[in-house]
């Protein structure tokens, strides 16, 4: 997935992202999660390049979600309660990642 870079004015629970299994320099600062509700907001604040995003549950089960494009990034409706992992795939391999928590 190819995302554009864009500046963020969201007011809702930001996600800690840190690096996870890295080989180049840490991107996470290029990196704002959101979680309102049951909606969680993905925005890159500098272009990273192709990025791959997965959301999984507490049980490590990869959710089939497809992301819908706002004006400033990508947003992923998450229909359960519960706590999750995203995490950002880069094309070099790095991995970042963030723990969240859907409640109604």
């Amino acid at each position: 997935m190819s995302m554009n870079y864009a500046s963020i004015s969201y007011h809702e629970d930001k996600i800690s992202i840190m690096a996870g299994n890295t080989v180049g320099n840490d991107r996470s600062s290029s990196i704002s999660a959101y979680i309102n509700g049951h909606s969680l907001y993905v925005v890159f604040l500098q272009n990273i390049g192709e990025v791959t995003i997965e959301i999984s549950n507490v049980f490590g089960v990869t959710l089939n979600i497809e992301a819908t494009e706002t004006p400033s990034g990508y947003m992923y409706y998450i229909p359960l309660t519960g706590t999750y992992t995203v995490t950002f795939t880069l094309e070099n391999g790095d991995e970042y990642y963030g723990e969240f928590e859907v409640k109604d």
